[in-house]
Order: structure tokens, then sequence, then C-alpha cells
């Protein structure tokens, strides 16, 4: 037998063992001892006949957890994305794939910080078990669904064994959103972009004529010039840059008066963001110490499920630096916070966005009416609502 090796694998079988092992049973063999050497010391017959009894219970409680079932473990979620108060619906599937039959057992399934639990009745070889389960979504979040692991405990307690089957998936539950207008996100201004300095060939805003030069493209010539000069005569354009729609949104709890507004203004964000995509346009959300880059909505809602409350003494002007470092391209910029920050502190932070973008403010203010402001060129919506914010933001971003 080959000694190489045998030190790493009795260490991890050690290991394994002591997972097993619970406070209870720990607690339980500390008074054995104390127990015997106080009958070894004084004689105490009661004390020794507890010591014996704890240590047959433990004895016995390693026959309870022996063995491993011969399981193959499948979980099936119907949607792996779902919005706050739907139900994640799934199946728990229970293969016996031994060729003896299987005791019953019991198997949990972690969903977050939950855990379910399902018992498992006795199972002939190549019979199954099925279990279906719902998952309630209260929150906006990132859950964690599984591993599915089974578990051996003695009725007492004392050891606990469990061994996984699966490994953990993501449950993403999607914050709330509605469909806005293809008006209603600002861009509609500048749907053909916002013109450089850079002269092109190819693109849409006209800026001159010139000389025709060998390996010109002959569609853009322009033939009324070329007959008038008798000569040919090349179009020329400025080039342009694509709308990019940026939403910078607070998670600070000290910016709302509760946290359904925080989860309101996370909201809104969000329905700023899948509404631009879904029309075709670019969309980035900026949030403390997260940018989160234009793409597919399912992506964009995922990252935004993670957000979590980060709480910072760092005023909410300052994260429209971000965007001016980062995004400079942005041409419509979205301020979301919620009815604590003080209106000036949205100014501001207007005031250090791009100077070429056009900016606008929403509020989060579930206790407060709906309705508009202007502090100089910017305008701030109240939404106490979700269903609220079409109307604002068309009223905050009309020309």
């Amino acid at each position: 037998m080959p000694v190489a090796g045998f030190g790493p694998r009795l260490a991890a079988f050690l290991q394994r063992g002591l997972r097993t092992v619970t406070p209870l049973a720990r607690g339980a063999l500390a008074a054995a001892v104390v127990a015997g050497v106080a009958w070894a010391l004084f004689g105490w017959q009661e004390l020794g006949a507890a010591a014996l009894v704890l240590l047959i219970a433990l004895l016995l409680a390693v026959i309870f957890v022996l063995g491993r079932p011969a399981y193959r473990v499948e979980v099936a979620v119907a949607s792996a994305r779902v919005v706050v108060g739907e139900q994640a619906v799934g199946e728990l599937r229970i293969h016996s794939a031994g060729s003896r039959p299987s005791g019953a057992g019991l198997v949990e399934l972690p969903v977050g910080h939950a855990t379910a639990s399902f018992a498992v009745p006795r199972l002939a070889p190549g019979s199954e078990h099925d279990e279906l389960f719902t998952i309630p979504t209260q929150r906006r979040a990132v859950l964690t669904l599984g591993p599915v692991r089974s578990v051996r405990q003695d009725p007492l307690g004392l050891l606990r064994r469990q061994l996984d089957w699966t490994r953990p998936e993501p449950i993403f539950v999607h914050p709330r959103t509605v469909r806005l207008a293809n008006d209603s996100t600002g861009l509609l201004r500048d749907l053909e972009g916002l013109t450089t300095r850079e002269i092109s060939n190819d693109d849409v805003a006209f800026h001159a004529l010139r000389g025709y030069e060998p390996g010109d493209d002959l569609r853009r010539v322009h033939w009324r010039s070329t007959a008038r000069t008798n000569q040919l005569m090349i179009r020329q354009f400025e080039e342009t840059r694509r709308a990019q729609l940026v939403i910078v949104v607070s998670t600070n709890p000290a910016d709302y008066a509760d946290d359904e507004e925080l989860e309101l203004g996370i909201s809104i964000a969000a329905s700023l963001a899948v509404s631009a995509v879904l029309d075709g346009k670019e969309a980035a959300v900026v949030a403390r110490d997260t940018v989160i880059a234009a793409g597919p909505p399912a992506r964009m809602l995922g990252a935004l499920s993670a957000l979590e409350p980060a709480a910072t003494a760092e005023p909410f002007a300052d994260r429209a630096r971000v965007v001016a470092a980062d995004l400079p391209g942005a041409s419509v910029v979205a301020l979301i916070t919620g009815s604590v920050t003080p209106p000036p502190q949205l100014r501001l932070a207007a005031l250090r966005l791009p100077p070429t973008a056009h900016s606008f403010a929403v509020r989060a203010a579930a206790a407060e009416e709906l309705g508009r402001q202007a502090i100089g060129e910017l305008s701030i919506a109240t939404v106490p609502a979700l269903r609220d914010l079409a109307l604002a933001v068309r009223v905050v971003t009309a020309v």
C-alpha cells in the first residue's frame, strides 16, 4: 500500500467526520468526560452511569449516519428570472440509482437564506420521487438555489451528515418595471445622434464638398456641383455619435424615506433603461461603485437585481462625476434618487454632467403627490408610484 498521499486522505476523512458533529454532540462528549473523571476521582456511581449513557448515545448516533444513499437528483425551475411578487415554480426529482432499495430520508433545498425540507420515502431501485416547490419573491434579489443535500442524523440530533447532490444556481428576482413610450426617455430630440468634429465619408450629417480623389466611392458624388464646376465633387459628412441614455441612481438608504422608496427608485431606473434598450437605443446605469453597461434587458435587469443598498457619506451630486469621466458621450442623463435628497443636490449633480448632455431628475417619493418642479434648467419629477412614471417622465423631457 503506497504511503504517499495517505496523510492528505486521512486529513480529508477526519475533516468530513468533524463536520458531522453538532454542538450538542460536543457538549455531550464534554459532559461524558467530566462525569467520567469525577466518577474516577470521587467514586460517584451516578456520574459513571451518566458518562456511560452519553457515550452509548454517541456510538449509536454514528450508526444512524453511516451509509450513503444512491441518488441521482435533478432540480428544474420553470424560469430562473421572475419579477418581484411572482412565484418561481420548480420541481425536485430524486431517482434511486442503486441496485438495492434506498431507505427513507430527508432532503434539503436551500433557497437564499431559507431552507426547504422534503421527506423522501423508501425507494425501490430505478424508482423516482418528485416534489413541486414554489419560491415567493417579496424583494428584489439574486437568490442561490441549492445545492440539494441529503441529510442523515440520529433522533437526538447529536450527529448530522450532509451530502451535496447538485450545484447552486442563481434565481434572479427582477425589479418591477413599466414600459415607457418611445418618446418618454428624453432621446427623441437627438434621434440622429450628436455631431462631432470628426469628418467622415459616410454618415448622416452633411458637412461640405471636396474634390474627387482616387479610391472615393462614386456613390458620394454630388452631381449638381460636378456639372457646375466640371470637376467630380464628393460629399463629406460629420461623424455622429449614437444617442445614449445614462441613468444615475442612488442606492444610499439615507437618500430615501424607507426601503420601499429605495426599491421604487431602482424600479424607476430599471424602467428607463429597459425601455430605452427595447427602443433600440443605448442605455447605461450608474450606481455606487457599479456601472451597468448597455446590453440585453435580461442582463441589465439581472445586474439591477444584485444591487445592494450602500450607505456612504458621498453626496449624490458626486455620482455625476462618474458620468463626466467614464461616459462623456451621454446625450441624456436621468438622475434618480429619493425624497430625502435635497433638490439643490440634484441641481449640483446636473451642473457636473457633460455640458452636451440634457438632464432631468426623478424623485421617488411614496408619501408625496405626483408633481414637477424646476431648479434653473433642471426639471425634477416627483413620482409616488411606478404607474405614474410614464406621465412624469413625459412632462420633464418635453421639448
